[in-house]
């Protein structure tokens, strides 16, 4: 039996057979993991909920044919609990789980930037540190970075035309100047560049402090430059709640 043991956080769960489940893992070191986890869903199984979807755990696994095995799990940050039971930081949670599970294609490669990133993210959400909204279209712009799609929020994304500039295209990655700028941009706020900017670079104090109609305006650009490089629509997405704020806890990060 070959066993091995790595760092993980639950993306998604799916019911096996009448006892078992197969969970969808990304761990540290070996990347996306899909596993059995046999019996979890039985009330007296050992390690059952901790194999649930936002939980930060250290598991070992043995290396099955087509599935490997979970035989160990042991918690690291208990997050599941927090966010499942506040609907505003369910949505934003899930849309990032969602978003992790498709930027990280391949099974078994190594993606340690996604998965520090989604985890900072996940706790983020847990301790309520910023407003849900801010730490999910942060950790988009972040994930998407790291995916080899870096937006521009000051110089133009298309010649490198020092900024700031005033219209925004999807398809270009973002900033555009007058001359590059093709039909059906949009012209947003000056304000929800900057917040945009902030949130990519994770300048807290200034995401925390920006108005409500240029989180709103920032979300929806978000959205759509998410699911342009997806080329599919994030379900999630759509469920995401973005009335509501928090009172940032002092020294939270995302």
């Amino acid at each position: 039996m070959v066993l091995y043991r790595d760092e993980a956080i639950v993306l998604r769960t799916q019911k096996l057979g009448e006892a078992d489940r197969i969970v969808t893992l990304l761990t540290r070191e070996n990347g996306k993991v899909r596993a059995v986890g046999k019996g979890v869903r039985r009330t007296s199984s050992r390690f059952g909920a901790r194999l649930e979807p936002f939980m930060f755990v250290d598991v070992q696994l043995h290396v099955g044919r087509s599935l490997d095995v979970v035989t160990q799990a042991e918690t690291v940050g208990p997050y599941a609990r927090a966010i499942c039971e506040d609907y505003g930081l369910y949505t934003a949670g899930t849309a990032m789980l969602e978003t992790a599970d498709r930027l990280v294609e391949a099974e078994k490669e190594p993606a340690v930037q996604q998965f520090w990133l989604l985890a900072g993210a996940v706790r983020s959400l847990a301790v309520n540190a910023h407003a849900p909204g801010l730490v999910l279209d942060s950790y988009l712009l972040r994930a998407f970075a790291i995916a080899g799609w870096a937006p521009s929020f000051t110089d133009c994304s298309r010649c490198g035309e020092p900024g700031p500039h005033r219209s925004f295209a999807v398809a270009m990655g973002g900033a555009v100047c007058g001359r590059c700028r093709p039909p059906g941009s949009t012209a947003p706020a000056p304000e929800t560049f900057t917040l945009l900017a902030a949130l990519l670079a994770g300048e807290w104090d200034v995401a925390d402090a920006s108005d409500a109609r240029h989180r709103k305006e920032a979300s929806g650009l978000v959205a759509a430059y998410s699911q342009y490089h997806l080329e599919r629509t994030l379900r999630s997405l759509r469920m995401v709640e973005r009335d509501g704020a928090v009172t940032p806890r002092a020294g939270g990060e995302a």
